[in-house]
């Protein structure tokens, strides 16, 4: 599950590339977004897809709650995350992302209706490394509609995952609400 999120999360940061390279930021709108991710996983140690429902009722309800305080949820291999593009973020290149310090990014290539993009991060966790690699391809179909892949390599220890997905995101209006 937390690395489903982890990769989840990537996806939806990939938009922070643009604050450390300098490309021309994506012609899409100021406001709530909703991002659809389709995921496939090779080689994801003891969680399956259906592992949340699985969970005991507490357990779920707890990590379902996680989830929703942070715009997440999730069904099967289906991810679908909120979040609020405003022209600051756009401006320093965080829209639909959190930036996160542990990740290097690279552009291979970008004009403002596409993007191709690699990321690797490491994080070192209980003495336990992990590092992840992926290319993710970005097409801005409209100032509303963002579609693109990510395929992702992640490996801890002497374990490698495979995983591929395929996000839409949907300009849902110019209210945020409590989404940050």
């Amino acid at each position: 599950m937390r690395t489903v999120l982890l990769l989840g999360l990537i996806v939806v940061t990939s938009f922070a590339l643009l604050a450390q390279n300098k490309i021309t930021p994506p012609n899409v709108k100021e406001g709530l977004w909703e991002t659809t991710l389709t995921h496939s996983t090779s080689g994801m140690p003891g969680m399956s897809a259906d592992a949340l429902a699985k969970m005991p009722p507490e357990q779920r309800a707890r990590v379902e709650e996680m989830m929703k305080q942070r715009g997440v949820s999730m069904q099967g291999n289906t991810t679908v995350v909120k979040s609020c593009v405003t022209k600051e973020k756009l401006a320093k290149g965080m829209a639909f992302s959190e930036n996160r310090e542990n990740c290097t990014h690279t552009i291979v290539s970008s004009s403002p209706s596409h993007m191709e993009m690699r990321l690797h991060c490491e994080e070192v966790k209980n003495g336990s490394k992990t590092t992840i690699d992926s290319t993710t391809v970005v097409d801005i179909v409209g100032s509303d509609n963002v579609k693109g892949t990510t395929h992702a390599v992640t490996k801890s220890q002497d374990h490698t995952m495979s995983s591929d997905m395929s996000f839409t995101s949907k300009y849902l209006g110019p209210a945020c609400g409590d989404v940050k």
